[in-house]
């Protein structure tokens, strides 16, 4: 039986959630300890890639955590920003500068621009979808612009990638979430989230960030300037 605090994670997981869009800046921040190591990195490397005047994607933007973080850059040059959230229930708890657009990502009319952030995005596509909408966001990127993904991966096998899933686990019971809850949202995620293979990602993506089972990479523009 759920205990009250779990009641707000549907059986089976969806953004689509009043419920989770009213947990979600609280759930992230208590259940990943990385999370706001991982948005002063997006922030830092904003600051490197953004230039005057540039055009800017937060695709599947949440509430609007990477907006917030990354504004006074963007007011700092006049950059153009827009935030991509599919779910309207989150969008209604959006809190980062306009323009939001309502509408999947993968579907979505990009323009050309110069960076581009996919924060805890990538594992809820489907997967035969992922490879074509990397691509696709290549071919758009300007010259000196980057990609930025933050994503949970494929854990090795063996020993190692238990401990590594165990890894999580702990930090969650340190920080006094409740193990039904644990359990719940692990089992509602069945079918939705998939971890990515980073191979999904350019053979030129570097990789700056990784806790446990996410990770972090920068995926820069090619060709010539």
């Amino acid at each position: 039986m759920k205990s009250r605090r779990a009641k707000w994670i549907p059986d089976e997981w969806t953004f689509r959630s009043k419920a989770v869009a009213d947990e979600f800046e609280r759930h992230v921040r208590e259940q990943l300890p990385w999370y706001e190591i991982a948005t002063s990195a997006v922030v830092h490397f904003a600051r490197h890639y953004i230039p005057s005047g540039g055009n800017v994607y937060d695709i599947g933007a949440s509430t609007g955590n990477i907006g917030r973080a990354i504004e006074p850059i963007l007011k700092q040059r006049a950059a153009r920003f827009t935030a991509i959230e599919e779910s309207a229930e989150m969008a209604a708890r959006y809190r980062g500068p306009a323009t939001l657009e309502i509408k999947n990502a993968l579907d979505f009319s990009f323009e050309r621009f110069d960076f581009a952030v996919l924060f805890l995005v990538l594992m809820f596509l489907p997967i035969g979808k992922r490879g074509d909408f990397m691509w696709k966001l290549g071919t758009l990127l300007k010259p000196g612009g980057a990609i930025l993904v933050v994503d949970k991966i494929d854990t090795p096998d063996g020993y190692f990638g238990t401990v590594l899933r165990r890894l999580a686990i702990q930090w969650k019971i340190n920080n006094e979430i409740p193990p039904d809850e644990i359990i719940a949202k692990e089992l509602s995620l069945a079918g939705y989230q998939r971890p990515i293979n980073p191979t999904v990602l350019f053979p030129t993506a570097r990789q700056f960030f990784q806790f446990g089972e996410f990770g972090g990479w920068i995926i820069e523009a090619e060709g010539r300037e």
